[in-house]
């Protein structure tokens, strides 16, 4: 009998997901002999026994996977012809040994078998609220070193009882190999605590917290990756109470739903939306807002959009069933800071937040919040984009374009992340959020030395921001062992679009935000370039104005729109019969005028964020942010999901030393000439102004694409979280007969910075290598 021996090296996700299982039981299936095990790498096996056997396994290996497994690479690294061979297969001890690089499994949501356990009277683990299996539990939240096995997670220190040992042991078991599983008898336990961390004497503690939260009470409850926040959302005073002690004045908060069904009652959901919610990463996901649902208004004030998700833990399950199947669940922080990982930090941290903790003591290694996505109904297939990349989702690699050496990134300021590449993979690490207080200064660290640690990567090259008043710019100016790399932000952003697609060729970048610091010391944000990994050329940008105070005109949309009424009609601006201008102390505007006039801690920028702002104040929108984008968010609301065209307003281009400049003042009077002469809506005027932008933006791409001969446009910065924008410029470029690269696994906004700062070092790396 013709029969042969091979060794295959695998490489994905195939550990704690149940690969080893799933390898043996098809091995015994197809008569095979040999063994299995976890490397450092990924999996490594050996099947011995008839050769159509064999290749009957291997085409089974890659078509029958387990639910959370996926294989990158399947490599036959050694084939022998034996005569004798062993039908016992084995799975043997992991080894730590021979290099990096596996794949870890983001956390994954309680699966349904579980939960039927769980609900179940007649199962030992009836209402246990850590249930896990193979299939599903804590993953990347967990792991403190690889390969993934028991003793290199934070369930290290709890002892299976026989019941869980002979499960773990069985083969035909779905706890056969399951590293966080526990029971009633041998696991981690829940407890309900006081503020003061008394324990709550209630026999059952969650019973117990799920009545608190029928009450209107505030609970901090520990998730998969750190605490949360929960309240009820249909308790007014509870909302108001949340609000007022997370100083949140408008920010959305997000709802946990028990099912699509349940989220249906209160959110427009489509196919596409469904089954993003209904998705392995369970992220967050922003759905329109039915009307008259019955949830406390101050859940979302000013927002037509509501953000939910669907359980990951068996806790919540639990939570939710034992209440109206709906609740707040917002991150367990302080404000500014991280939420909360530890009993002691929550009950230090949220002390004066939450009423009560209901805590367990299976630890959290590193701390994840949840993931934020929507569904872009863009030209074609509607697709998915990110807000926040994290649970579920971190920390599959993005792809390299092509190799390069290792290296590390460190993010920007705002809504950081942080990424480390080598060979072909880029491993970004979970939403981080703003470097400014010393807690997340510190999750920043933490991440950092835990993803170079657990993929095994020493990084030659650190990039960073140009600003230099960054945090993360000084952490990479004090790494001794690395060679830093400043990438112009605006650039970082290009790069990471590019990255997203795969794509290595010379591009149009069109990147709208806020804030980048530029190369000439101004403060970029509505940036036309030309370029690739290597290199940019600045090729166009939104005509500059001034922002009077700085970063409070960025809390303040009023006081830009006050310096763009100065600078387009200067002293007579303050007579102007606007809103705007008449609820404001006259003093307060008169120093605004002179701080534009004269410059006085007034910089120029050409930020196309702020120009929204400036708008949605003029409209009389928005005038205050409570939170980053609110401007906006709003002016974008006022013609939300419609994206019929409309008619632009009038377009000048100039030119400034070669490169072009959208000057807007033809759509400041247009404005002007709307609001006066009550001329138009507001949704009408903030869908001319949305129509201009996108107008302006395919007649300057259409000017460098013939300048330049491209084709391709890359679109990025927070500014294309509006959808509209998106959508509508996406279509029009399209038609002109461009082709568009949005994003589409990472984030547009700054939480993708990382990965685009990351490639144009490694280019720069590989090019200076190249060149000596």
């Amino acid at each position: 009998m013709d029969a042969v021996r091979r060794t295959l090296r695998v490489t994905g996700f195939v550990q704690g997901v149940g690969f080893r299982p799933f390898v043996h039981r098809l091995a015994t299936q197809h008569l095979l002999g040999g063994w299995v095990l976890n490397d450092a790498r990924g999996v490594t096996l050996c099947v011995e026994g008839p050769r159509a056997a064999a290749d009957a396994f291997g085409r089974d290996l890659r078509e029958r996977l387990p639910g959370l497994a996926r294989i990158d690479t399947c490599e036959v690294v050694a084939e022998e012809a034996v005569r004798d061979w062993t039908t016992t297969f084995a799975i043997r001890r992991s080894r730590s040994d021979g290099g990096a690089g596996v794949l870890i499994t983001p956390d994954s949501y309680v699966c349904t078998d579980c939960v039927a356990e769980l609900f179940d009277p007649g199962d030992r683990r009836h209402r246990y609220p850590l249930i896990n299996c193979t299939n599903c539990g804590p993953r990347y939240s967990i792991i403190t070193a690889v390969p993934y096995d028991r003793p290199q997670t934070t369930m290290a220190d709890f002892v299976m009882c026989p019941a869980c040992r002979e499960e773990y042991e069985s083969a035909a078991d779905r706890r056969f190999h399951a590293q966080p599983n526990a029971c009633w008898d041998c696991g981690p336990r829940v407890r309900l605590l006081a503020p003061d961390g008394a324990e709550h004497p209630a026999p059952d503690p969650v019973d117990a917290a799920a009545a608190l939260l029928r009450g209107g009470h505030i609970l901090a409850v520990k998730a998969l990756g750190g605490y949360q926040l929960m309240a009820d959302p249909h308790h007014a005073d509870a909302v108001a109470a949340l609000r007022a002690r997370k100083e949140r004045s408008a920010k959305p908060f997000a709802l946990l739903a028990a099912g699509s069904e349940t989220v249906a009652r209160y959110a427009h959901l489509d196919a596409h939306e469904t089954r993003l919610l209904e998705s392995p990463g369970r992220p967050i996901v922003l759905l329109r807002a039915r009307a008259g649902s019955g949830l406390s208004p101050q859940i979302a004030p000013g927002s037509p959009t509501l953000g939910f998700m669907l359980p990951t833990t068996p806790l919540q399950h639990l939570l939710l069933a034992g209440t109206s199947g709906v609740l707040i669940a917002t991150s367990g922080n302080a404000p500014d800071e991280p939420m909360a990982r530890t009993e002691d930090e929550a009950l230090d941290t949220l002390q004066g937040l939450a009423d009560h903790f209901l805590v367990h003591n299976r630890a959290i290694h590193l701390r994840i919040d949840d993931s934020i996505a929507r569904i872009v109904h863009s030209p074609g297939e509607p697709k998915v984009t990110f807000l926040r990349r994290a649970r579920g989702y971190v920390p599959d690699p993005v792809p390299a374009p092509f190799a390069i050496p290792p290296v590390l990134a460190v993010g920007g300021e705002l809504k950081n992340t942080v990424c480390v590449g080598s060979g072909t993979s880029l491993y970004v690490g979970q939403h981080i959020g703003d470097l400014k207080t010393t807690g997340n200064q510190r999750f920043f660290a933490e991440t950092i030395d835990h993803l170079r640690g657990v993929f095994g990567v020493t990084p030659r090259y650190v990039a960073h921001d140009l600003h230099p008043d960054f945090h993360s710019t000084r952490y990479a100016r004090s790494c001794r062992d690395m060679e830093p790399v400043a990438v112009q932000h605006h650039h970082a952003h290009m790069a990471s679009c590019m990255a997203d697609n795969g794509l290595d060729r010379p591009v149009i970048g069109v990147i709208f935000d806020g804030t980048g610091y530029g190369t000439d010391g101004t403060i970029w944000g509505g940036e036309f370039l030309v370029g690739d990994y290597r290199g940019f050329e600045r090729a166009g940008h939104l005509a500059r104005f001034r922002l009077p105070g700085g970063d409070k005109a960025v809390r303040e949309p009023a006081r830009v729109a006050i310096a763009l009424l100065t600078q387009h009609f200067g002293q007579d601006a303050a007579s102007l019969p606007l809103d705007l201008l008449r609820h404001r102390d006259p003093f307060e505007v008169g120093v605004l005028m002179k701080m534009t006039t004269r410059g006085i801690n007034a910089p120029q920028t050409s930020s196309m964020g702020r120009l929204f702002d400036a708008y949605s104040a003029l409209l009389g929108v928005c005038e205050e942010s409570g939170y980053e984008g609110q401007a906006a968010i709003e002016l974008e609301a006022q013609i939300a999901w419609d994206h019929t065209p409309a008619a632009p307003w009038p377009l000048r281009l100039t030119e400034d030393e070669g490169c072009l400049v959208v000057d807007h003042r033809p759509w400041l009077a247009a404005l002007l000439d709307g609001i006066l002469e009550h001329r138009a809506t507001t949704a009408e005027l903030s869908r001319a102004f949305h129509e201009s932008v996108v107008h302006a933006v395919v007649e300057v791409c259409l000017r460098l694409a013939r300048t330049h001969g491209l084709r391709d446009v890359a679109l990025s910065g927070g500014v294309f979280l509006n959808q509209h924008l998106l959508v509508r410029t996406e279509a029009e470029l399209t038609t002109a007969g461009l082709r568009v690269h949005t994003h589409r696994r990472i984030p547009t906004n700054d939480g993708g910075l990382s990965v685009g700062q990351a490639m144009v070092a490694a280019a720069l790396a590989t090019a200076q290598e190249t060149a000596s």
